[in-house]
Parts: structure tokens; sequence; C-alpha cells
């Protein structure tokens, strides 16, 4: 018979265990689920999401919650033995114990691991099935005590009771999010009846140097019992077309196996270096039972090497290097049950429409929705995923090391097919624990026994552990201790590994126009906190009067530590403060966008040339939101890009230009401010992505601030080529002649006003249009004078507004809101060429 799926989604209800009133059940809204969107559906509590209610449903944390369903056995669809029955549970979050017609058939305390049962001999006509959550808070509190005098829980985020607790840990709150403690069947539930089924298929292959072979082997997993002859079909199409077709025999396990060559495979590449070609690989048992996964081919390495600057980090793919521009991304949902494939998909597609082409997986969060994998697969995005551990110092104990392995193999599995899928780290921020509580750890030391009485353990579950699970599973995936990491080094040490560079808003504070001395072989994280647009933020603040920044509300839904003291900080430092909330939400943005400009264009210069990768990648922390709130996210929580967003999309154009200065400090007790709005000389460079040379028009122009006329000669050159994916530099040094350029170094009195402030405005053409732009603002810009810009606004059509200034304008924002769709925002006044003297044309679609 064919393998059959009866999902149990509806007629469920739940109640507080603690309740056992007649009238204590109440209806479910659907599974998956959690227990606040039922309390919410139910009207027992209010929207955590609004106002300061997060609040008021914390006690749901440190409650149990009971679910239960009625369902009748199914029929055995006319086979004529009986067939198996299983029951599936996705995911059940997170200390469950299941009953099915009160006799116990399960318990689970890992919220990331998928149970099967087979209830085959259990099942009745009509079937009850209860599951009961106990609070994983309380639980976790419980474990903490009860293993004490084995390990010291250090903590870097909310509380302790985290720890121990196999659960996604920003349910605990992080610095970005709410305090949400779920409980409930967050992933489906259903039955399976089958009496065989393909249990799963996939394949293990190496593509040569020279990428003309593909040589591997396809596998697949059987259970139940095969008919005779017992042989199974394992096949590779592409575009409908029979590429491999082998039947092979069943090992005892149920094991299929047969080897494979392919002759000029087509490969899968990330987005922008060639297409996603994916085949279909497929396991077929007799006429009805298949099993099918789209699957991709492709060479990857991670390039560590010794050079000039220490140890490259970076990523080649195909054979092409490849720099990795990219977001960091957290659960788009405090209550992951929301999230449907369709969201992810759109999520995803922000990305590439952004060239942003990784996304690197939070260890905080959850081994993510296979939807959103098969999405990064669809578009071309390179994946990064952490084992789920976050900023703490994890145990060891074996029933927790236990629980640990079959959440990783089940993790490894689900994603080594999917050709998106590139690299795994053990867990984020790990290290940096140990350093903080200066915990044991002994680089040269590579006995794994030893580390386990040490007082940091967790170094057994990163560096020996989870890469043996993963080599056994996944011989091919590439594996990273942790990030940050590098060869057991400081994680600040910015010559080899990857860096999370939080010296900008955390740490030192550093000006984000310091970022050519903050950059890293591999910067995997680095951020600037703003507000979102207005409307996300009046959707989830209902008083008038609390709308205003530094008011209780908004106050409460920023999580970031000082996050006042320190935003306050980069806005004073670069602006004019206005403190009204359109104002005041308008320069958070502007501070992110500036922030994401330069440290873009500086440590992508960085990418340099073969041999002298000096930085391999970029990921900005972060990309996305789990509810609506202010934070480093540069796209809400409904997928409304800020400025942000565009400025990255510049930033990681496939060849583009960029032009800076040297840092000048303007904030220390003795600065002197005098030629802070001129230049004395700039740099220009091009990086392009091409695996081509690319041959350009270059125009540089030199204009006035205050009147938007040139102040010297246009520089053109023409052609300059850009090489090969490589940075080329064109001017170092580079001289800016002014007739009043003098004035800014002036001695008393000193007249700002015979200073003529300047921008530099360089613009790139490949045959005869304009591909890339980039500009050299005076900094801080609170010393520019911005009035009067001559701003021109007009609808050309219903979806085009036609946006012309005749001074420069800097970082022009149109307020974004849901539904809309714009082609670029927070952009300054664009001097495309002589030739196309005004902003280009915007298009917003409705």
């Amino acid at each position: 018979m064919t393998s059959f799926k009866h999902p149990l989604s509806s007629g469920w209800e739940f109640r507080q265990a603690d309740d056992d009133s007649a009238d204590a059940w109440m209806p479910v809204r659907k599974v998956p689920t959690e227990v606040h969107l039922d309390l919410l559906a139910n009207k027992k509590i209010p929207d955590p999401f609004i106002d300061l209610n997060e609040l008021s449903v914390r006690w749901i944390a440190d409650k149990g919650w009971v679910y239960r369903t009625r369902f009748a056995k199914p029929n055995q669809d006319g086979a004529d033995e009986p067939a198996v029955t299983d029951l599936v549970f996705e995911g059940l979050d997170t200390f469950a114990v299941v009953t099915l017609n009160g006799a116990e058939i399960l318990t689970s305390d890992n919220m990331f691991v998928s149970h099967r049962v087979n209830v085959s001999g259990l099942l009745q006509a009509e079937n009850v099935l209860e599951i009961a959550f106990d609070s994983a808070r309380l639980r976790g509190n419980q474990l903490v005590e009860e293993h004490s005098h084995e390990h010291t829980f250090y903590v870097r985020q909310t509380e302790v009771s985290r720890m121990p607790v196999r659960k996604a840990q920003y349910h605990w709150g992080w610095d970005w999010g709410p305090i949400l403690t779920t409980a409930g069947p967050w992933r489906p539930v259903y039955l399976e009846q089958y009496t065989v089924r393909v249990a799963d298929v996939w394949f293990q292959a190496d593509v040569s140097p020279d990428l003309k072979t593909c040589t591997g082997h396809l596998f697949a997993q059987i259970e139940g019992e095969l008919p005779s002859p017992q042989k199974v079909i394992l096949s590779l199409t592409l575009e409908g077309k029979t590429v491999i077709e082998k039947t092979c025999g069943v090992d005892e396990g149920g094991l299929a196996r047969t080897g494979f060559s392919i002759v000029d495979p087509q490969l899968w590449y990330p987005y922008g270096f060639g297409s996603q070609t994916r085949y279909e690989l497929k396991a077929t048992i007799g006429s009805h039972v298949v099993k099918s996964k789209l699957i991709g081919f492709r060479r990857t390495e991670l390039i560590q090497e010794k050079d000039d600057y220490g140890k490259s980090f970076y990523f080649r793919i195909n054979e092409i290097d490849v720099f990795s521009g990219g977001s960091c991304w957290i659960p788009a949902d405090s209550f992951l049950s929301q999230i449907s494939a369709q969201r992810y998909r759109d999520w995803m597609r922000l990305m590439v429409e952004g060239n942003q082409i990784m996304v690197r997986v939070w260890g905080g969060g959850i081994y993510e929705s296979e939807s959103m994998i098969e999405a990064c697969d669809e578009f071309g995005i390179l994946v990064w995923h952490d084992f789920q551990f976050a900023c703490g110092s994890y145990p060891t104990y074996p029933s927790y090391l236990k629980s640990v392995e079959e959440e990783a193999r089940q993790a490894v599995r689900l994603f080594r097919t999917h050709p998106s899928f590139l690299i795994w780290a053990g867990n984020n921020e790990d290290y940096q624990v140990q350093e903080r509580y200066k915990l044991e750890y002994n680089y040269e030391d590579k006995d794994p026994q030893s580390w386990l009485k040490s007082t940091f353990p967790a170094r057994y579950t990163y560096e020996y552990f989870l890469p043996k699970i993963v080599k056994e599973e996944d011989p091919s995936a590439i594996y990273h201790p942790s990030s940050p990491w590098g060869d057991g080094r400081p994680t600040f040490d910015p010559t080899v590994g990857d860096l999370h560079q939080w010296n900008i808003w955390h740490g030192a504070m550093n000006r984000y126009q310091e970022a050519s001395q903050l950059s890293g072989r591999f910067v995997s994280e680095f951020g600037m906190e703003a507000y979102p647009h207005l409307e996300t933020l009046r959707n989830v603040i209902t008083n008038p009067q609390q709308l205003h920044p530094g008011s209780m509300a908004m106050d409460f839904r920023n999580r970031a530590i000082d996050h006042e003291r320190r935003m306050i900080t980069y806005v004073a430092e670069n602006y004019l403060v206005k403190y009204d909330l359109p104002s005041y939400t308008h320069l958070t943005q502007v501070v992110q966008a500036d922030t994401m400009h330069t440290a873009y264009k500086i440590w992508r210069r960085e990418w340099g040339k073969p041999g002298s990768r000096k930085c391999g990648g970029v990921l900005v922390w972060q990309f996305n939101d789990c509810w609506p709130t202010m934070s480093w996210a540069v796209v809400d929580y409904y997928l409304v890009k800020k400025p942000a967003y565009y400025t990255i999309a510049r930033a990681l154009k496939p060849v583009t230009v960029g032009v800076t200065t040297d840092y000048r400090d303007w904030t220390s007790g003795h600065a002197d401010p005098r030629g802070l709005t001129t230049f004395e000389k700039f740099d220009l460079w091009v990086v392009s992505s091409d695996v081509r040379p690319v041959e350009l028009t270059l125009t540089v122009r030199v204009i006035s601030i205050r009147t938007g006329e040139d102040v010297q000669t246009l520089l053109t050159r023409k052609p300059i080529t850009a090489q090969p994916n490589s940075t080329t530099e064109i001017l170092k040094d580079y001289a800016v002649p002014s007739s009043k350029q003098d004035m800014g170094k002036a001695e008393p009195p000193f007249d700002i006003s015979q200073v003529e402030p300047i921008i530099i405005h360089a613009v790139i053409e490949a045959d005869d249009h304009v591909i890339a732009s980039d500009t050299c603002w005076p900094q801080p810009l609170k010393y520019l004078d911005f009035s009067d810009r001559g701003v021109k606004i007009k609808a050309s059509s219903p979806t085009q507004l036609s946006i012309s200034a005749s001074r420069p304008v800097k970082s022009f924002v149109i307020e974004e809101r849901r539904g809309v769709k714009i082609s670029d925002n927070g952009f300054d006044r664009r001097w495309t060429s002589p030739k196309y003297p005004l902003l280009p044309l915007l298009e917003a679609i409705y």
C-alpha cells in the first residue's frame, strides 16, 4: 500500500494543567500552535506584542499545559495485510508526556527533536491523544540545581534556567526580543500509515576540481516490509530527463545504496555567479512508494591559508572565490508556528533583491524550517547555520549529550541534500563566555576526555562531539567550531577565523567612521540599531502620548542594554538632534544606513585579489525581527525595509565604486574642527564579483554642498578595467584642489561661511549605462548646512515618483509601509553623470 499521512491538525482543545474543572478546556485554533496563540484566540490574554502586554503574560511560562484531540482509527486503504501506523510529532515544545488512550507512549525533553511512535497495536475505533507540557523555565531551574555539583551554568543573556533546556534560547528573551517562553505542539502532528516507506533519500558526492565530473553515491533508507523482490530504484533526473537510474538491493538495516558518475554536471551556484540548477533525486519501490528531493551539486571549500594578514577565511564555490555579503538571521517570529512557507520565501526573496548571498542562522533560535532552506536553494543564498547553543557555558552530562546527539543527527540529515547549505558552526559566542569567566581552555591539549573535566566542558561538544556527528552524517560538510572562532586564538583576533565586531555600538563604541580599523578576516556579526518606520511603531504602541522617544512604552520595547545611551550618542555625534518621533526615527535610520554604507564599503574593499583576501565576507546583525520593535534589524517584523537595507544592496552590487577619506576625529577634547567640511585627498576603488574583466568609464566630481556646482574640473577616466572578482585600486591619496580649501585651516577669527563644504561624487558606467555611484561626505554631517535643497517630487505615473534636487541631499527617506514596494530608499542626491543630473526615478508598486 502507499504511504499515507493523516494530519491531526484540527479538533484539538487545551487547558491549564492545574485547572481540572469541567469548563477548563478551550478550543485550539489549529496544530501546529503555541499556548500563547491559543490563549489569545480565546481572549484569555492580551496581544503580547502590543504596548506592555508582554509583562502581563509572563505567568504562562510557569504553568503546565495540556493539549488533547480525538480521532477515529484510519482505515487501511484496502491493504491485504495490516499496515504500520506511526504517530509522528515533528516538534514538541519542550517537556512533554504523550498518552494515547490513557497509555504513555512518549516522553520528550528536546524541542528540536522529532518523534515517530508505532501505534499499530494501540489504536481503537475512537482514540484520545493527550500531550502534557511542563514548564520549561521551572524544569530548567530544577536541572540547574540537580547538576550544580558538576557544572557551573554561566549565562550572558537573560536567566540561567535556559542553559540545560534544549529549547529555542531566545524564548527566554534576548537583547532584541521579548520574554515569551512558549509551550505546545509547535510543528505538525500526524498519523502515517504504510506497509513500506522510504524514510529518507540522500546522496554523497564530489565534484572534480575541473568541474567536469561528479561522482558519489545515492542512498535510501527503507522502513517496513519490502515486496518481493526487495529492490529499490534510485534515480536522478534533470528537467524531466533521466540522468541516472539504478535498481539496487536493500541490506538488513534497510539501506539501499548505489554509486553514480555524471560527466559535465550542471552545477548549483550562489546568486550572481551562475544558475541554481537542481536535479531530482528519487527513490521508488514498486509503482506507488516514492520519495524525492531536489538536490544540487557544487564544489565547496573554506579557504584558510596563511597570507600577509594572518590566515584567510573565505569560501570558494565551484572554483570561484565568493565574497559572502549578507545577514545574520534570528527566528522570524516569537511564535514559530505562525511562520508559513510563503513568509519564509518572502524573506529570502528580500535577501537576493538586496544583493545578499549569505544568511547565517544564529545559534539561539531553532534549526530552521526546511521551507527556508528550500527558498535559499531556489534563490542562490548560501546558508551558514549554527548549532543551537548561544552565549553560555553549556553542560555535558550524559543524558544531555544523548539528547544533543539525536538533535544534531536529525538536523544534519535534514539539511545535507540542500545545495545552499554551506557550513555548520558549533555555537554562537560561547568561547566569549569562556574568555569572560576565565574558564579553562588550553588549545594545545588535544584530549577530548580531559576537556570534559575542565571548567569549560562544552569544548568537548564543539571540537569533538559535533564535528564527529557531522562527519558521520555528511562527510563533505564544512564545520567550524564556533562563531566567532579562529584556531583557538582570542575571539577578538582580527587575523584569523571569523569576528563579531561589536566595538561599534557595544564595547568601545567606536564611531562607524573608524570601520577601516575594525575589520577582520570574516566579519560574521556587526550592527547598528535603528527605529522601524512609523507605521510599525504606531501599530504596537496604542497610546498616542507614548509615541515619543524615551517614553515608557518606547523604552520597554527596545531590549538592547543601554540602548538610549548608545543610540543618542551615535545620533548626536553625527547629526543635529530633533527629538520628536518622526525626526528621531529618521535620524536613527540614517545612522544605521551610514554605518552599513561605511562598513560594507570599506570591508568589501578588503576583498582584494586572489591570494590576498583580507576580508572574506560581511554579515550584518541582523536581517529580521521576531516582533515589532527597534533593533539592529535592517528589515522589520512586517517585512518593511529600513533605509539600511538599500544601502547594503548598493554596497553589494556586482560591480560598485567606493570613495573614502581618512578618518578625522572631532570628538576628543582638543580636536580641531576647522577642516572637517572639506577634503584634502581621497581614495577611489572599484570592486567586482564578476569573474570577467569589466570595462568602465569613471567620472569624479567635486561638488559644493552649498550651491550644487562643481568646484573643479570633472575627472573622467575611460576606459578603466575592473579586474575579475577583485578590488581594483584607481586613485590613492588623490589631492583635492580648491581655491577656498585653505580657509579650513585659517587662523582666528574663523569664518565658516568662507569655507566651501564639498562632497566627492563618483560614477561608473558600463556600455553607456550607470551601474553604480558613491558619495564621500564630510563628517560629521551636523557641521553642514542642508537648508534649501531645492527638492522636487513629482508623480510621473501611478507607480513612479520622480525626485530631483538642485543641491546635495543626504539620506532622502520615503516612509515605507506594508504593501508598498519601493525600488530604492535612503539615497543621496545623485549626479549620475553629466548627462543625467537628477536623481533616478523611484518605482513604488502598490
